[in-house]
């Protein structure tokens, strides 16, 4: 796939997923309430999410059938370019409609970004030696990300306090940090990820628009053929919905514990900071889980848990309660992410291996997508806490679906998860690996 080393696509990888999540940092602690300071009410700002949830419906598998039949790298650079223009575009945003086109732009970053990186590294890897583990790369990755997002929401935190530069408000001024950081992350996706790409030119773009679709069909044929993947992805719909509590209520729940939203906005950044270093601790723990409880029913475990913290969030009181509680959420969502994507992806070797990541991270589209506009319109009529307890419930709903991997690991006696389904052309993984990543689906961020 290239000349590059093992240890060479490894340093690629891990530095271009740190930068490509930076800019996501910067902007967490601001999004929801830039929104607000701007005019949006929390169903408004619900509605406009749905945006990006209904492209990215739209265009996952697509998009992941494309990457998979043009190359990982083309894909990628447009994606980073559209993420680019809807970050510039958020800067200025002062409507609904302008927010709206926002996330629709987001919604097709989105698409465009689910998958390839993570494709590329692995198959790369592969090619540059057959036997090589992959996994320790994708488990760094969890890491790379919580460091990468801590640093950023601890630098957007920054910039908010720092108060307004001339004509720019506070809540504005990470929008032009995180503007900065994704035209830098750009460049070096651009000199540090090389492919041998399946074609090029004109004819190569006939060619995988053609084959894009076939790739779409074997990936959804393996929804038939496989209940432990079905089941698996459908933990992703539940998931999305309950993520709407922390990603996007949680900001206003702090504003409205501590009556004030600019120093909400401020400790948000270190909080958000300390939160992605406790996900990337809980991500550190994935051997230790799988050793002492197994992929399935550790992630069952850890989905009821992190709907408890859920609860905390909603319900305890005072700054300090709300924010421990919050940083338990994010250290088992740091911990429970390898587990769910090792299950994904020891059910697919081969070229629809980003195809299957799209269907997963497809499904948590229309759950955030109606998280977003139910949860949001519960905390605008009842209160904050009530909708966010309504999200933890869906959320714990989730960890039976898990039982289908469970039960097929221990038949072929992987204990773990179950066999890969069989894919024509897919090429076996020889060493039967667990495969782990802790790629986090900031749904809620404009960048994540």
């Amino acid at each position: 796939m290239s000349t590059l080393s093992v240890r060479q696509v490894r340093r690629r990888f891990l530095a271009l997923h740190g930068l490509r999540w930076l800019p996501t940092g910067v902007l967490v602690p601001v999004m929801i309430l830039l929104m607000q300071e701007r005019g949006l009410t929390l169903s408004q700002i619900g509605l406009v999410a749905v945006a990006q949830g209904l492209v990215v419906l739209a265009l996952e598998l697509p998009t992941g059938g494309f990457a998979d039949a043009l190359g990982r790298r083309p894909v990628l650079v447009v994606a980073w370019l559209v993420n680019l223009v809807s970050l510039v575009l958020f800067a200025v945003a002062d409507s609904f409609a302008l927010f709206f086109l926002v996330w629709a732009l987001q919604g097709v970053f989105r698409a465009l970004d689910s998958g390839p990186l993570e494709s590329w590294y692995v198959d790369a890897t592969l090619a540059a030696d057959p036997e090589a583990a992959y996994e320790p790369g994708l488990g760094h990755a969890g890491t790379v990300i919580g460091v990468a997002i801590s640093a950023g929401a601890l630098l957007g935190g920054g910039l908010v306090a720092l108060g307004p530069v001339g004509p720019v408000s506070a809540l504005t001024v990470p929008v032009l940090g995180a503007i900065v950081l994704q035209a830098a992350a750009l460049v070096a996706l651009l000199v540090l990820l090389v492919e041998v790409r399946p074609g090029r030119g004109v004819g190569a773009l006939r060619a995988s628009v053609a084959e894009a679709p076939r790739m779409v069909g074997q990936a959804l044929g393996l929804l038939r053929r496989s209940r432990v993947l079905l089941a698996l992805v459908c933990v992703e719909l539940f998931w999305g919905f309950g993520m709407v509590t922390f990603e996007s209520l949680l900001p206003v729940r702090l504003a409205e514990v501590v009556g004030d939203t600019d120093r909400a906005a401020a400790l948000l950044g270190p909080a958000n900071s300390a939160a992605w270093l406790a996900g990337a601790a809980g991500a550190a723990l994935t051997p230790l889980l799988l050793r002492w409880l197994g992929a399935a029913p550790g992630a069952a475990l850890l989905l009821l848990t992190q709907a408890g913290t859920i609860v905390g969030m909603g319900l305890l009181a005072g700054p300090v309660g709300v924010l421990v509680a919050y940083l338990a959420c994010y250290t088992v969502h740091g911990a429970v992410n390898p587990l769910h994507a090792g299950l994904l992806h020891r059910q697919v070797d081969g070229p629809y291996r980003t195809s299957v990541l799209s269907l997963n991270s497809m499904m948590g589209q229309p759950g955030f997508a109606l998280g977003a506009v139910g949860l949001t319109a519960l905390a605008d009529r009842v209160s904050v806490s009530a909708a966010m307890l309504v999200g933890a419930g869906v959320l714990a709903f989730a960890a039976p679906l898990y039982l289908p991997a469970w039960r097929a690991g221990r038949r072929t006696g992987g204990g773990t998860s179950g066999a890969a389904v069989p894919v024509p052309g897919a090429a076996p993984d020889p060493a039967g690996r667990q495969a782990v990543d802790a790629a986090p689906a900031s749904a809620a961020v404009p960048g994540a």
